[in-house]
């Protein structure tokens, strides 16, 4: 297999990541006030441990509070399960965890649960605090940022020095990127970029990050001139 091929086939998949996440939803800005941004940056960067203790988890808890508890709780069931990843093996945001494993096969519920949880602490891993980014930036000011939000998001509200994540500028990063740098991928909440820092491991660059919280977090915790929004959906 050439490279060519190989680069490819990597951008085919982006375009299918973009496609199923890259939508146009409505959104408002609910929030705006200035303030100075504080100084935190230090001669040394130490990356803080993200909390140990796992939120509870059973089978009796709805679907929706379980993707409350864990974010990546659906991205985890359809890796493993192929469960809420389609129209066709979706579930209810009422349907607690129990019903989705006993209509999927009788999936053992304690078995869903502990996949849950393992991908929970391999989802940590890749999170990087508001704080602790913010220190990274000063520690690395060639720190490549990237924003996985909708173009429209980007454009009312972004971090300084981001870069909109688009196919073009997909395939430029896989073509020539540095995959000694680091990247941190941010968006609204701190969900989908996730998804969109393990792609790039996976393709080989190991020093990727994911703003914890995203772009919400960081606009309360670090840096309150930065608008907030609320995303609506529209029918």
């Amino acid at each position: 297999m050439t490279n060519e091929t190989t680069n490819q086939d990597a951008l085919a998949a982006c375009i299918a990541w973009f496609c199923r996440y890259g939508r146009n939803p409505a959104f408002r800005i609910i929030q705006k006030a200035p303030a100075k941004l504080p100084d935190i940056r230090h001669s040394t960067f130490v990356i803080s441990p993200m909390p140990s203790e796992l939120p509870s988890l059973n089978g009796d808890m709805t679907m929706s509070q379980v993707l409350q508890a864990y974010p990546g709780a659906q991205r985890a069931l359809f890796a493993r399960y192929h469960i809420g990843g389609c129209r066709s093996c979706g579930f209810q945001p009422g349907e607690t965890l129990a019903q989705v494993c006993e209509r999927n096969e009788n999936i053992p519920v304690a078995e869903a649960i502990a996949h849950i949880q393992d991908s929970h602490q391999g989802d940590a891993s890749l999170q990087i605090s508001p704080h602790d980014f913010e220190q990274l930036r000063g520690a690395i000011p060639d720190i490549v940022i990237l924003d996985v939000r909708t173009r429209e998001e980007h454009e009312a509200v972004k971090l300084p020095g981001a870069r909109l994540l688009t196919q073009e500028l997909v395939q430029e990063i896989f073509t020539s990127g540095d995959k000694t740098k680091t990247l941190v991928l941010y968006d609204h909440t701190g969900s989908r970029s996730l998804d969109a820092a393990a792609y790039f491991i996976g393709h080989g660059f190991a020093e990727t990050k994911c703003l914890s919280g995203g772009i919400d977090a960081y606009s309360q915790e670090i840096d309150p001139s930065l608008p907030r929004y609320r995303i609506e959906i529209e029918a």
